[in-house]
């Protein structure tokens, strides 16, 4: 039997007690190690009777916490913690890619957030002249190429404390991921956001507080609220934000940093800015970097504009935090292919790709434009102005899902972006409307889609 002394302690450290909150809390004591690993916890009667909660709200919290790995229940022999393992697999991602039996026939799917290819640029010539270089002489050679990384430094919005290259946007976030948050840390992201990134903070175990995006990025007094619960990381895309499309304003990012000087705990929390339309995107990057380049992690992708085979993202920014991901990054893959790095340092410069990304980067922004002006004349409304996707309100998420599907057009649920409520909404991916696809028809197709009411239940699967 669980000493009476240990459930009035842990009660006594939970403020919160709603299933989530309470969840949080014993998270938060297991990381800081108030509660160590093979420690017996209270009974679930024990614990509900000390906080004045219904057992079943306690059992809740237990059964979130042992999705995660944080604790291991063995029946009547009681309940005790463990080493969080997290729940695995990306449950929101699959979701988004998956929330249709037809997935995989549809003529037109604008539901993958994938470039297109016709607009990418020729990887071909620049393979052929790196091809042949020997670019390894150690397995622990510096795992970026000196000449790219006074590249990517030159171009960096800010001056980077260190600077390394990852395998793409969600490599580098769940690194940085992994260094800077722990079971039971709170952490802001934009409300809606991209669901891969709420999968890996939930495999983490953190308590995940939405912020809502307006027209300028995320909404600052939403965001000065979120930041008095003192989270340990916030994670933001500062241009053609998925899934809304919204390009952070200079003023905004101005505004942001200033909150976070104001809240009395910039030393303490870690920015993460996911550039991932990087070349594709028209808006100008405003970082925070500019503002807190010490406590800011800066990454910047090049799938979207590049290509998503070429498997890279530079990460810059906060000297502790990058060092940390870098030096155990050593242990499992090392570095990203010197070949690739050779590949992207070759194209930064090269003209031909200079004219391709701006040659694609104009025509998203026309796809774009013309897909909302024909939403705008339908009275449908849709955020954003940058970017490959859209974020279209609908006035029912699954009968919308269904029309299209019936069209043969994929598009992926709102759902799965959601941390909070939000109206019913669906993600497309309007940069794939290229020469061989009826662009007025389709997005008239969407416009009707969007107005159908049903009975349908936004999340059901």
């Amino acid at each position: 039997m669980i000493a009476d002394t240990l459930t009035l302690e842990i009660a006594n450290g939970i403020n919160d007690r709603s299933a989530r909150g309470i969840a949080t809390a014993i998270g938060r004591m297991i990381s800081s190690g108030e509660l160590v690993i093979g420690a017996q916890l209270p009974t679930v009667r024990q614990l509900s009777r000390q906080l004045g909660v219904s057992p079943t709200t306690v059992g809740e919290a237990w059964r979130s916490l042992a999705e995660v790995g944080a604790i291991e229940t063995l029946g009547r022999n009681g309940s005790f913690v463990r080493l969080p393992t997290g729940p695995g697999g990306p449950r929101r991602y699959r979701q988004v890619a998956a929330d249709s039996d037809h997935r995989g026939h549809f003529a037109l799917d604008l539901s993958t957030g994938t470039p297109d290819s016709s607009l990418l640029p020729d990887l071909r010539t620049a393979l052929a002249r790196v091809s042949s270089q020997a670019l390894t002489s150690s397995y622990l050679d510096h795992p970026v190429l000196p000449q790219l990384e006074e590249a990517l430094r030159h171009r960096w919005p800010f001056v980077p404390e260190e600077l390394t290259v990852v395998d793409g946007a969600m490599d580098a976030l769940d690194r940085i991921a992994q260094v800077v948050v722990r079971l039971g840390d709170r952490v802001v992201v934009e409300h809606p956001t991209f669901p891969p990134l709420l999968d890996l903070l939930e495999q983490i175990g953190a308590d995940v507080i939405g912020v809502d995006v307006d027209a300028e990025g995320m909404n600052v007094e939403a965001l000065t609220a979120a930041l008095d619960q003192k989270p340990t990381a916030l994670f933001l895309q500062p241009r053609a934000q998925n899934p809304t499309g919204v390009t952070m304003s200079a003023q905004r990012a101005q505004q942001i940093a200033a909150a976070i000087v104001a809240s009395g705990h910039s030393e303490s929390i870690t920015i993460i800015e996911d550039d991932h339309a990087g070349d594709i995107a028209v808006g100008d990057l405003h970082s925070i970097g500019n503002y807190l380049p010490a406590r800011t992690v800066h990454i910047r992708s090049y799938s979207k504009s590049h290509g998503p085979d070429l498997r890279l993202a530079a990460v810059g920014g906060a000297g502790d935090v990058i060092s940390a991901a870098a030096n155990r990054r050593l242990l499992g893959p090392g570095w990203s292919s010197r070949i690739l790095q050779a590949v992207l340092l070759e194209l930064l410069d090269d003209q031909a790709t200079l004219e391709s990304l701006s040659h694609a980067r104009a025509e998203y922004s026309r796809r774009r434009q013309e897909v909302v002006q024909i939403l705008n004349e339908n009275k449908v409304f849709s955020t954003g102005t940058d970017g490959i996707n859209l974020w279209v309100q609908v006035a029912d998420e699954r009968s919308a899902l269904m029309t299209l599907a019936a069209q043969g057009i994929g598009a992926a649920p709102g759902a799965p972006f959601l941390v909070n409520t939000h109206p019913d909404s669906l993600r497309l991916t309007v940069g794939l409307l290229g020469p061989s696809v009826d662009l007025v028809a389709t997005a008239q197709a969407i416009a009707s889609a969007a107005t159908i009411s049903g009975s349908g239940r936004r999340g059901q699967r």
